[in-house]
């Protein structure tokens, strides 16, 4: 069996934990995958394939700003011309990101990480509830199986999306330990360790409160932030934005933290306390 996995939204930086899962799914079927695989990757990503047999959708219009990746998905869906008919030359398609960019007459599979604008809506504008009503839940009803992350997802889909339970699949996620391993060597600093983007349900505003209450009793603890967005001049005293970092440097970081912090208000699943 050929399977075509898509990732032409995937946008280095920006996707989140998205980007994660959808690099690491890549490079373990690379390593141990039972059917051929060939991934269709953006431009601002030709490396996430993985290993995998990688094809470059240059025909994909890939942007990083908001209205750039909004014109390429609307673009592709109007005129899929030859990005559709390099995924149909497979027998299945999976989506890892999401969003059916190209759609093609196809059994399909879909990932779906959550049902947060569902669960959270206060936390969304209503142009981002729409789009993920339009790119997400109905995605995942025309989906042939959906995939979740964890089984508390898998009941959420099944309760807010009304999906028939056979459909819906919860495969765990995992960390590979031959690269988040400690270092015995290294001494722990006085840091605390938050990667996450500064999105709403990340609940940076109260860590910046609970952090300045105990640096009042340890004055030279840092609270250290990794993942693009958060802006350098706006955070409170102590508090470092290092940005988007590659991974080695993310799991350095891990091995010296006195701790790692993890106040966010929604996950599907949330990796960052197992690879601490």
């Amino acid at each position: 069996m050929r399977v075509a996995l898509s990732l032409l939204t995937l946008v280095p930086g920006v996707s989140g934990g998205s980007e994660t899962y959808a690099r690491e799914l890549c490079r373990a079927l690379a390593r141990c995958g039972r059917h051929d695989y060939e991934a269709l990757v953006p431009t601002l990503a030709p490396d996430a394939g993985g290993g995998l047999e990688t094809v470059v959708g240059s025909a994909y219009r890939a942007s990083a700003t908001t209205p750039g990746r909004l014109a390429a998905m609307g673009a592709t869906v109007v005129r899929p011309g030859e990005l559709r008919h390099r995924l149909e030359r497979a027998n299945v398609i999976h989506y890892p990101l999401t969003v059916p960019v190209p759609s093609v007459d196809r059994p399909t599979v879909l990932t779906l990480l959550d049902v947060q604008h569902l669960d959270l809506p206060h936390l969304f504008s209503r142009g981002e509830r729409l789009f993920r009503r339009l790119a997400y839940d109905r995605a995942a009803r025309r989906a042939t199986q959906v995939i979740v992350i964890s089984d508390w997802v898998r009941e959420r889909v099944i309760e807010r999306l009304g999906l028939d339970p056979a459909r819906v699949h919860a495969i765990h996620l995992g960390v590979d330990h031959e690269r988040f391993t400690p270092d015995h060597a290294l001494e722990r600093e006085r840091f605390l360790y938050y990667p996450a983007r500064p999105w709403p349900h990340k609940n940076h505003a109260r860590l910046f409160d609970a952090f300045a209450t105990l640096r009042s009793d340890e004055p030279g603890l840092r609270l250290v932030l990794t993942g693009s967005g958060h802006d350098p001049a706006s955070l409170p005293p102590g508090v470092e934005a290092l940005g988007d970092l590659p991974l080695a440097t993310r799991i350095d970081l891990y091995r010296r933290a006195a701790a790692v912090v993890f106040p966010s208000l929604y996950e599907g699943f949330g990796l960052p306390p197992i690879e601490a």
